[in-house]
């Protein structure tokens, strides 16, 4: 027999394996800003509104940021803003309309 097998050397140091954590999924990109301001702004000035929530719409597609529903919300309120506000308008004319056709005359 011979002395290697009697005693050993030792083998090398290894390196640890590197350690894996759990699956994270990717961060997904926060909200577009503009779909908030679009949002906000359809209360207030609805045809900014519409203009703003379809510019964010098209970079919400573009960059896959969140805020797609905001920026449909603020699309969607906008133009039922309008539309209440020319029917809102067409009834004034038409009260309008009515009040003078039915006012005393004098002459």
């Amino acid at each position: 027999m011979s002395d290697s097998d009697l005693n050993p050397q030792p083998l090398p140091p290894q390196q640890p394996q590197p350690q894996y954590g759990a699956y994270q999924p990717p961060a997904q990109p926060g909200y577009n800003t503009m779909s908030i301001v679009a949002f906000i702004l359809a209360f207030f000035v609805s045809v900014v509104g519409i203009i703003l929530g379809f510019v964010a719409l098209s970079q919400i597609k573009r960059t896959g940021e969140q805020g797609r529903g905001l920026a449909l919300a603020a699309v969607i309120i906008g133009f039922v803003e309008v539309a209440i506000g020319i029917l809102v308008f067409i009834f004034v004319l038409i009260a309008i309309g009515i009040a003078a056709s039915q006012g005393h005359s004098t002459y």
